[in-house]
């Protein structure tokens, strides 16, 4: 009798002839996920299964595969003889002391000698005899379930729990994307949700030091390793604006401040993703949460971008459903830490909630823009996490 670890894949049953390039970048992210780990890796029958691991490290190794975009359900589970004793064996093993359950059988044999049924109605009543009035069947809302799936192999897996995986699709099959990353709550959601459709993701950070201290920028340095940990590994860079925040505020009207400063941004983050390979840029950005966000301050924004695509996947979301997110993901605390970002530096009393591109362009003519982006790039920083 063996613990192994069976993973199960979800979209992946959707796809025809091109099945095998998602089922193997999967494989490949799960190696990297388990990288530092003694395992063997086997493939059957449209599952995987991870075995001969240090049983101390199993519930290390499921929060790592709980982390992998693509899997769907995980079960920690006995691999026995599909014979009755054996079964029994293993079940006696999961069962708990007491309570309601029900026994599910499965059979992959077909040439097996028992129906699903009668599997599950011997091994109760095994259950039921061994546990001397202690448990009690349940078939409706058992407090447990012992699970048998009999394979085709002579081999059975018994297992008691289904454990919820990331779903989506595996990371490196759908392009790659840069996203502009922030020290708050919304954009490492956003990163991570398209690194859920499959998305390789590198981020862009933009600082404004001295007026933000290392640790707002160490912090946006935690939010990418926890967005790592589901995108297989980010690229960091880092960029000054602090120059050109400067500039606007000696030169440009005070409201325009906000809008002005992002148009650096996305000017920035196009040429920067153009050459790194990047086909598009990834925001934040939710439709009227903040005063840059209504859809003129976006438009101004977009404006300025001439050949990618601006990917927004929290625009329709409130402020409530991207924190729930935040939290599941593991990024909600570290986002609240009180560290501000450069978009608090010389920010407005009263920014514009609806600027006119007409008015952006006069105060922008005032800037040497290509002087202060040519500037920006000189200050960038490399991390990989």
């Amino acid at each position: 009798m063996e613990k192994v670890i069976i993973i199960r894949y979800s979209e992946i049953f959707l796809k025809g002839k091109n099945r095998g390039f998602f089922e193997r970048a999967l494989e490949t992210n799960v190696h990297r996920a388990l990288k530092g780990f003694d395992y063997q890796f086997i493939k059957q029958s449209g599952r995987y299964f991870v075995r001969d691991f240090d049983q101390t490290q199993t519930e290390t190794l499921i929060e790592k595969l709980k982390k992998v975009f693509g899997v769907h359900t995980l079960s920690v589970a006995l691999e026995t003889a599909s014979d009755m004793d054996s079964l029994f064996e293993a079940a006696k093993l999961l069962a708990r002391d007491s309570g309601t359950f029900k026994v599910e059988s499965h059979r992959g044999d077909k040439k097996y000698p028992l129906t699903s049924i009668e599997v599950s109605r011997e091994l109760g009543g095994r259950l039921l005899a061994h546990s001397k009035g202690a448990l009690r069947v349940d078939v409706h809302e058992p407090s447990f379930t012992v699970r048998v799936d009999i394979r085709e192999n002579g081999v059975a897996l018994v297992f008691t729990e289904f454990i919820e995986g990331a779903n989506g699709m595996p990371v490196g099959t759908a392009g790659r994307g840069l996203l502009l990353i922030s020290g708050g709550i919304d954009s490492p959601v956003a990163g991570h949700m398209m690194a859920k459709r499959g998305m390789t993701v590198d981020c862009l950070h933009f600082h404004s030091y001295p007026y933000t201290n290392a640790q707002a920028k160490e912090k946006v340095v935690q939010l990418a390793t926890v967005l790592s940990e589901y995108a297989c590994g980010v690229n960091l860079y880092n960029i000054s604006v602090t120059h050109i925040q400067e500039a606007i505020h000696e030169k440009c009207k005070p409201e325009l401040m906000i809008t002005l400063l992002r148009r650096f941004m996305f000017r920035i983050a196009e040429r920067h993703a153009e050459h790194i390979g990047a086909q598009c840029l990834i925001t934040g950005e939710s439709l009227g949460q903040v005063a840059s966000q209504t859809i003129e301050g976006m438009t101004s924004s977009n404006s300025v971008v001439k050949k990618l695509p601006v990917l927004r996947p929290l625009v329709g979301f409130d402020k409530d459903e991207i924190i729930q997110r935040s939290v599941k993901m593991g990024a909600y605390e570290i986002s609240i830490l009180p560290f501000e970002d450069c978009c608090t530096v010389f920010l407005p009393d009263f920014p514009a909630i609806r600027p006119k591109l007409c008015d952006i362009l006069r105060e922008e003519n005032k800037l040497d823009v290509e002087g202060l982006i040519a500037e920006a790039f000189t200050t960038m920083e490399k991390c990989k996490l």
